[in-house]
């Protein structure tokens, strides 16, 4: 984290946990439009790097109406106007300085000094190299704090790009940490997508990811954010933005790398941070609405669609084909994306067999047999659909071109789109892409979402749907998050002041916090575990128990349905006489429930993350768990444990009795509290099992790790 971070700040309303809950306020719009631009290291010798970049910046500048100021101590004139030895010799003062020099450090020091706006950092060589780098880009963002706000190291001057002003309606924002990967969408304006800006952040020394997006979804004509991201600067700071985006209802699309062990390696040694766990970081993206695509293309194709539909009247989707196996394949893509593609209405079928033989289908797929769309009937068939109330979106794939009938098609499907609210996707899948049908009609609508593959079409709609559900039911968590701690945050500190926790001084801590545990005795004697058995009630569960005991199971010192004293106390003697077992639990035992598992843990990004999962093989094999981000609410919890493939046990699969679902989410809002309260004191917290009975859920088995005192999490049953 930077010193300039947002985290840093003093006078930033926070949480119980300490973390900022808003954003700091950048007035980016003077790096996009700024009055003056200096270029430092600006010069006009043949062939050298930077006489192309400050012919193309001063090129720019000339565009939007910034005067330029050359900064170079060893010209007197570049391109004939005037050079300054330093910028302290500038005449006016400086919004945006491109940084084109090998040491930027003092350069961004002299400009701190005469109190720029903005530095643009070209150089590498920091973060992403090392120790040594890292140090250096820890004093560039240590500068920052207060001179000029940074973008970059190590980024490129995408931000200055020619973007076409010929194009209408809404705009893709487009952030990238990488200039390379970024291109294919600023490209997409040779589609007529417009794109409106283009922030290349670089190893994010100051200005970051969560600058942009704010910014980008404050502005009236942007209609979708674009990212590719290697790396994010802090969690906090991107659920903040994410939040922020979706209350403005500006959808947001990343390509996130670092899925896997060799991606994420590449993403810390390219950017020179932390990526964090990726599951986690998936969690956090859905919990905001935000869209993770895999593919640059996927990331376009998604984003103009997102970009220019309108809220949808219906979540049904129709497939328009002229031919069988055509509507065939994209109602199997569609059906396996978990798209709805309803029947049509009967009145809408009998319109349909007006110009369509009744031999063939209109029920949706609907196909025309193909020589309908050569003539008047395929305009009078496109309206028909879309006057259908069950339908939400047309989906119209076109396998290759077919002229003259494809031309006929592609006109009508133009006309359609300006006709309609309901968002028209094509998919042209002609592998030339030369046609005028394409190039011309199709491209040269601004209605229509044009897709060159099936698979980034449904993946678009599925987006699209998946998206403007969110959006009407998010509320943001920032809102309710705590403030202040609970009564229970005291007595928790206490119980993890005296460093490793045993199962009894977990259960403790849950109980503080209002979570059910069996009835137990922690005992020191045979004669002691037979009195607390008796008094309990057969049978019973006895456990050896000692601070930093762990896997109990593993190593024998869990012992099920005790019905004796005699059993209860030879169980006592042997579970005592292991290695660090200092005493022992007599454990009322608990039949029946659904196993499930709730955790805390701490998140290298996000800090406190809280996980939830069914317990036994499901955890262990099949790792079917959960995670979300604190803040976030009860529905929230909800949807997470909704989405768990073996959910259906909760719920009363095959005759089983269904289980208090609503006591599981109570038990999860709890863990999150805690793990608010205690972020710095308590590292890790495992509840597993957790019982969900009938009626309440009950902590079998916890292990609670306070922080210094770092272990691996025991899974007991």
């Amino acid at each position: 984290m930077s010193d300039n971070s947002p985290l840093e700040a003093e006078d930033i309303e926070r949480d119980v946990s300490g973390r900022i809950l808003a954003l700091r306020e950048e007035d980016l719009g003077t790096f996009f439009r700024p009055r003056t631009l200096a270029v430092i290291g600006a010069s006009d010798a043949p062939g050298r790097p930077n006489t192309a970049i400050y012919r193309r910046l001063r090129a720019w500048a000339e565009r939007v109406g910034a005067r330029v100021h050359p900064v170079n101590p060893r010209r007197d004139q570049v391109d004939g106007e005037p050079c300054h030895r330093s910028v302290a010799d500038v005449p006016e003062p400086i919004d945006v300085a491109a940084v084109l020099v090998g040491d930027p450090l003092g350069v961004i020091e002299e400009l701190a000094a005469v109190k720029a706006r903005f530095a643009v950092v070209f150089a590498s060589g920091f973060a992403e190299l090392g120790d040594d780098g890292r140090r250096a880009q820890e004093r560039m963002a240590r500068i920052a704090v207060d001179g000029p706000r940074v973008l970059g190291p190590n980024t490129n001057l995408n931000a200055f790009e020619e973007f076409r002003d010929d194009l209408d309606g809404k705009a893709i924002a487009l952030i990238s940490q990488s200039g390379h990967q970024g291109r294919p969408v600023f490209q997409a304006q040779e589609l007529g997508i417009r794109v409106s800006h283009w922030a290349p952040t670089g190893n994010e020394a100051d200005l970051e990811f969560a600058d942009f997006l704010r910014y980008f979804a404050d502005l009236p004509e942007v209609g979708a954010v674009a990212g590719y991201i290697e790396g994010f600067k802090d969690g906090r700071t991107l659920m903040l933005a994410a939040d922020h985006a979706a209350r403005r209802g500006v959808p947001v699309v990343l390509v996130k790398v670092g899925r896997t062990r060799d991606g994420a390696s590449m993403a810390a040694s390219h950017t020179g941070k932390l990526t964090g766990s990726d599951a986690v970081t998936s969690a956090v993206l859905r919990q905001y609405g935000v869209t993770r695509v895999d593919g640059l293309d996927e990331l376009l194709d998604t984003s103009q669609l997102l970009a220019r539909a309108k809220p949808p009247t219906s979540t049904g989707v129709c497939v328009y084909a002229i031919s069988g196996g055509t509507g065939a394949h994209m109602a199997d893509l569609c059906a396996a994306a978990g798209l709805e593609l309803p029947a049509l209405s009967e009145r809408t079928q009998a319109a349909l067999h007006e110009w369509i033989p009744d031999y063939l289908r209109v029920s949706n797929p609907v196909d025309n047999g193909g020589h309908p769309v050569g003539d008047w009937r395929g305009r009078r068939i496109l309206e028909t659909l879309v006057d259908d109330p069950a339908v939400g979106v047309l989906i119209c794939p076109i396998t290759g071109a077919f002229p003259p009938m494809s031309d006929t098609l592609a006109r009508d499907l133009a006309d359609l789109a300006e006709r309609t609210d309901k968002p028209v996707c094509v998919v042209w899948g002609s592998p030339a892409g030369t046609e005028p049908a394409y190039r011309d009609v199709l491209l040269g609508s601004r209605r229509l979402a044009v897709f060159r593959t099936f698979g980034n079409c449904v993946g678009a709609v599925r987006a699209y749907f998946d998206y403007h559900e969110f959006r009407c039911r998010h509320r943001s968590p920032f809102r309710t998050v705590p403030r202040s701690p609970s009564p229970a945050a005291a007595e928790a500190r206490r119980l993890l002041a005296s460093g490793p926790a045993s199962e009894h001084t977990a259960k403790e801590l849950l109980r503080a916090y209002g979570i059910r545990t069996p009835r137990e005795e922690l005992v020191d004697s045979a004669a002691a575990a037979v009195r607390a058995a008796a008094g309990i009630g057969f049978p019973v569960v006895l456990k050896g128990c000692g601070p930093g005991v762990e896997h109990k199971s593993d190593l024998g010192l869990v012992r099920l349905n005790l019905r004796s004293a005699a059993q209860v106390r030879e169980a006592y003697r042997q579970v005592t006489a292991c290695e660090g077992v200092e005493a022992a639990l007599v454990c009322e035992q608990v039949p029946g429930g659904v196993e499930t598992v709730v955790g805390l843990a701490r998140d290298e990004l996000f800090g406190p993350t809280v996980m939830a999962g069914l317990g036994g093989v499901f955890v262990e094999v099949f790792q079917d768990v959960a995670f979300r981000v604190p803040p976030f609410d009860e529905a929230e919890a909800r949807r997470m444990v909704a989405g768990l493939r073996g959910f259906p046990l909760l719920t009363g699969a095959r005759g089983r009795p269904a289980a208090d679902v609503g006591a599981l989410i109570d038990v999860i809002m709890k863990v999150q509290r805690m793990g608010l309260e205690l972020d710095g004191v308590l590292t890790e917290l495992d509840i597993n099992p957790l019982a969900v009975l009938p009626t309440g859920a009950v902590a079998l088995d916890a292990l609670a790790v306070p922080a210094g005192t770092e272990g691996e999490p025991s899974h007991e049953h």
